[in-house]
C-alpha cells in the first residue's frame, strides 16, 4: 500500500514539474523581448530625426523640434538626433537609418535607469565639447529631480538647446547657465572661504591690524574655496554679474563675521590693566 501511494505521487509529481515547464516555455516564446538590440522593424518609414518610442514629447513638441533640428543642421552641419525609448527600442539600427557620423549626437532619454539621458557622441564634437561637457550635461538635465520638476520633455530640450548654443558658440568646457542649487553651492563655498580668511587674518600681536602671514599660509584653502569653487563655476556659466556680486558679498561678510568675532573674543579675554 505505500508503495503504490509513493509510486503515485512520483508520478504526479513528475507530471506536474512538466506541466509547469511546459507552461513557462510557452509563456516566455509567447512573451516580446523586452529590449531588442537590434530591431528595425521599430524604425519610422518616413524620414525623422525623433524616435519617439517612449512618448515623452507631445505631438506639436516633436514636429516643432524636428524642424528646428533640421534648421539646425542646414546651417552648422552637424546632426541632432532624438531616440526615447521605455520597453522597446530599435537598438543599432538607427545608426544605418540616420547615417549616424563623426558630426553627430544621439540624445537617447530612457526612463529605466537611474539617469533619464544618455549620449552617443561623434568623435569630431570632443574637439568643440570635451567629455567633462556631456558628463555635466547628463547629471544636470537627466537626474531625478530635473525630470520630476520639468518633465521628461523638458529635460530633453533644455539638453538639446545647451548643445545647439555650444555648437554655435564654436565650443564650450563647461554646460552654459547656472541653476539655482548650483549658484547656492557656489555662494556656501565663498562664505566659508571668507570665514577662514577671517579667522587667518585676525591680529595676534598687539598694534597688528591684519595677520598677513597667517592669511597667506591659510590662502591656498580660502583662495580654493573662494576663487575656484565660488567665482569659477559663475563666469564661466553666465554673464550675468548679481550671482557673482552676491558671491563677493558673501566671501566679504564671512571674512568681517569672523574677523570681527576673533577680533572681540582675544579683547574680551585679554587681563585688563589696573
Amino acid at each position: 500500500m505505500v508503495t503504490s501511494t509513493a509510486a503515485w505521487v512520483k508520478q504526479h509529481s513528475l507530471r506536474w514539474v512538466l506541466a509547469i515547464w511546459v507552461g513557462l516555455m510557452g509563456w516566455s516564446l509567447a512573451t516580446p523581448t523586452a529590449l531588442a538590440y537590434d530591431n528595425p522593424d521599430l524604425l519610422p518609414e518616413e524620414p525623422t530625426f525623433i524616435i519617439d518610442l517612449a512618448n515623452s514629447l507631445s505631438s506639436f513638441e516633436e514636429e516643432r523640434l524636428n524642424d528646428r533640428i533640421q534648421t539646425f543642421e542646414d546651417e552648422s552641419g552637424w546632426k541632432l538626433r532624438v531616440l526615447t525609448q521605455y520597453d522597446r527600442t530599435p537598438g543599432r539600427a538607427v545608426k544605418e537609418y540616420w547615417g549616424l557620423d563623426d558630426h553627430s549626437v544621439l540624445l537617447i532619454a530612457d526612463p529605466r535607469g537611474g539617469n533619464l539621458l544618455n549620449f552617443s557622441v561623434g568623435d569630431a564634437l570632443f574637439d568643440l565639447l570635451p567629455r567633462t561637457f556631456w558628463i555635466e550635461l547628463q547629471t544636470r538635465y537627466g537626474n531625478q529631480f530635473f525630470v520630476r520638476d520639468n518633465g521628461e520633455n523638458g529635460a530633453i530640450l533644455e539638453a538639446l538647446g545647451s548643445i545647439e548654443t555650444c555648437l554655435r558658440q564654436n565650443g564650450c568646457a563647461v554646460v552654459p547657465g547656472l541653476p539655482q542649487e548650483q549658484w547656492i553651492l557656489t555662494l556656501v563655498t565663498s562664505i566659508v572661504g571668507g570665514v577662514i580668511g577671517g579667522f587667518a587674518a585676525h591680529p595676534r600681536k598687539p598694534g597688528q591690524v591684519i595677520a598677513w602671514q597667517w592669511v597667506l599660509i591659510f590662502s591656498p584653502l580660502w583662495g580654493i574655496l573662494f576663487f575656484a569653487f565660488g567665482v569659477g563655476p559663475v563666469v564661466t556659466r553666465t554673464s550675468d554679474w548679481i550671482p557673482l556680486t552676491r558671491n563677493v558679498a558673501g566671501f566679504a561678510i564671512g571674512f568681517l563675521v569672523a574677523y570681527l568675532t576673533s577680533t572681540l573674543r582675544d579683547d574680551s579675554s585679554s587681563p585688563s590693566e589696573t
